[in-house]
């Protein structure tokens, strides 16, 4: 939901129960928005605390996130898809001065994603597979 839309909603419930019903209807609104923050607040919470209790940077499959993903998406919505935090990678500004964050998230079969965010929002994402990664170790015996 757009910021400006919710802050625009909220001052509309509070005219409509001024001229609607005086007083009374300015604390009625002044609930329903109330409660409206509290159920936010609620939601946030909750995708963080399903967050913390699984190891950092881990998703079921990152194949899967990588579809899931779309640009303007934010942080918390990520959140709810990965189920997990995820490893953050850099952080400071862009070249325009915006904020600027990326994190990524891997599974068990070595694939991984590395989403960008800028201002907050999903900008560009990326889909590692583990058969793409160079691979080190030691030589095959005979090689």
């Amino acid at each position: 939901m757009n910021v400006n839309l919710g802050w625009g909603l909220a001052l509309l419930a509070f005219v409509a129960g001024y001229v609607g019903y005086g007083w009374r209807g300015v604390l009625l609104a002044l609930t329903v928005v109330a409660f409206w923050l509290l159920l936010q607040f609620s939601r946030s919470l909750r995708v963080l605390r399903d967050a913390a209790g699984r190891p950092v940077g881990n998703v079921d499959n990152a194949v899967m996130l990588h579809a899931k993903l779309h640009e303007g998406m934010r942080l918390p919505q990520i959140l709810k898809l990965t189920k997990s935090l995820g490893t953050k990678l850099a952080a400071g500004p862009d070249e325009r001065g915006e904020a600027e964050e990326t994190f990524a998230w891997a599974d068990a079969a070595g694939d991984s994603v590395r989403v960008q965010l800028r201002a907050g929002r999903l900008a560009t994402w990326t889909l590692q597979r583990a058969a793409d990664q160079p691979t080190s170790g030691p030589a095959a015996p005979g090689t």
